[in-house]
């Protein structure tokens, strides 16, 4: 009786340790690269520069990080953004800096991470934000990509 008790007990066991795991398996990170250029401004910008914005986000936590590098601007980087909700061709106001708040220089590359509100998470995933980067003769935005989350 006290062996089956204890096969019996172990069965339960492993079936609770597998449940459990079962319940703290969440979505999985997910890392993408978004490509960034003047032809994607609204309205395009014409400009030797481009760029790429290497994403990683977590939807458990909400926690975006980021590098973005780029090369061949117009002019000098004076600050770079997630903006919107807005879906490709349409502008939106910034939401997250990635360069640093307040400073009108920013250098490639641009690190960071931010942990986004639940509604901006919900337009991250839903692709209507975008990352703009602004130089001194194009403040409004020189190279631009639309974020698109692998599905």
């Amino acid at each position: 009786m006290p062996t089956s008790m204890s096969r019996r007990a172990s069965v339960v066991l492993a079936g609770l340790a597998c449940a459990g795991s079962m319940t703290l398996a969440q979505a999985a990170p997910m890392s993408f690269s978004v490509p960034l250029a003047g032809s994607q401004e609204v309205p395009p910008v014409q400009t030797q520069g481009t760029g790429t914005a290497d994403l990683t986000y977590d939807p458990d936590t909400r926690v975006v990080k980021w590098t973005v590098t780029f090369n061949g601007l117009s002019s000098a980087a004076i600050m770079a953004h997630f903006h919107g909700p807005a879906p490709v061709g349409k502008n939106a106001s910034p939401l997250v800096w990635l360069s640093q708040k307040g400073v009108m220089s920013a250098e490639s590359p641009l690190t960071g991470q931010a942990t986004l509100s639940p509604s901006d998470a919900q337009a991250f995933l839903a692709g209507n934000l975008y990352v703009n980067v602004h130089t001194k003769d194009h403040p409004a935005g020189e190279i631009r990509g639309q974020v698109v989350p692998p599905k």
